[in-house]
C-alpha cells in the first residue's frame, strides 16, 4: 500500500513540475517582461514541492506505524 502511495505522489509531483515549466514557457512568450519572475518562481517550486512530498511521505510513514 505504501509503495503504491509513494508512486502516485511521485507521479503527481512530476506532472505538476512539468506543467509548471510548460506554463512558465508559455507566460514568458506572452509577457517577456515578467519572464524572470516566472522562472524564479518555477525554480523555487522545483525545490519546495519535492521537499513537501518527501515530508508528507515521512509523516505518513510515522503515523502509519
Amino acid at each position: 500500500m505504501f509503495q503504491k502511495l509513494k508512486r502516485i505522489l511521485a507521479l503527481l509531483g512530476a506532472i505538476f513540475l512539468a506543467g509548471m515549466y510548460l506554463i512558465t514557457i508559455v507566460l514568458a512568450i506572452i509577457d517577456p517582461t515578467a519572464s524572470k519572475s516566472w522562472l524564479m518562481a518555477s525554480v523555487i517550486c522545483t525545490i519546495v514541492i519535492p521537499c513537501f512530498l518527501y515530508a508528507y511521505i515521512l509523516v505518513y510513514r510515522h503515523l502509519k506505524k
